[in-house]
């Protein structure tokens, strides 16, 4: 677990119930304002408010922020993996992270939402198959990234999101350079000992392992907690129609003075 770096912002412009031009002018604005990384999230339809309100689709919006941003990093909070050719995942992952100059994040994850699947036709399974897709789709995706050409710029960074002991956490650990979860501060270092565990089984160092958390609903006092239990990227999810920027600089303030 990597704890000799600097806490890292990401913020989360969830891609429901607002214009392209707000996104565009949100991602703009944060970037000036000194956030780390911007997210998107990789569904069809909004999560919360109303059910067929606006939204637009993920890896599309990634493509104008490489282009549209020069300094964040950004990706996806995280990917689906069950929406696109894992082969196919590399590749557009690849040609972003030239577009940007290097700075794409690859966060991917099994799936959840069943009306993405039910409407766009894809089959849902079970947690357990989309799992292991997951898990054939990571390999299947890093001897895509040795194979293409141009290669990446940059060996690109992974982000698992999930806190399953038995597939998730060893995914994270075979995997992951960045472990994203909602968990609370008192079980961080017990999810740490067991990616560490699958690690040792994997043949894999994750000292360099980054622990991302949510700031969502969480105060200062338990950011803090987050901190002092090792997380060192702290994420923040924004809705439209009007992101709330004051809220991002609150937390911007709070990251710095923990620079120092």
């Amino acid at each position: 677990m990597l704890l000799d770096t600097p806490v890292r912002l990401g913020v989360q412009i969830e891609p429901q119930h607002a214009t392209y031009t707000e996104i565009r002018d949100t991602v703009r604005r944060l970037e000036d304002m000194g956030v780390d990384i911007l997210f998107n999230w990789d569904h069809f339809y909004p999560l919360s408010g109303e059910p067929d309100g606006l939204h637009f689709e993920s890896w599309t919006m990634l493509g104008a922020w490489a282009e549209q941003t020069e300094r964040v990093e950004f990706g996806a909070l995280v990917n689906c993996n069950s929406y696109r050719n894992p082969d196919l995942q590399a590749d557009m992952a690849r040609t972003l992270d030239h577009i940007s100059g290097g700075r794409f994040i690859f966060g991917t994850g099994a799936g959840w939402f069943e009306r993405d699947y039910d409407e766009y036709g894809y089959e849902f399974g079970t947690p357990g198959s989309r799992l292991n897709d997951l898990a054939a789709g990571l390999e299947r995706i890093e001897a895509r990234w040795a194979k293409l050409n141009p290669a990446p710029t940059r060996r690109i960074p992974v982000l698992i999101g999930g806190a399953g002991e038995q597939k998730t956490l060893r995914l994270v650990a075979k995997h992951a350079d960045i472990w994203h979860s909602f968990v609370k501060p008192d079980a961080i270092a017990h999810k740490v000992s067991v990616i560490e565990k699958w690690a040792e089984k994997e043949g894999r160092d994750t000292s360099n392992l980054v622990v991302s958390n949510e700031l969502a609903r969480r105060d200062v006092e338990t950011a803090g907690a987050l901190y002092d239990a090792g997380v060192r990227l702290f994420t923040l999810g924004i809705s439209g129609p009007h992101y709330d920027h004051d809220l991002v600089q609150h937390w911007v303030n709070w990251r710095d003075a923990k620079n120092g």
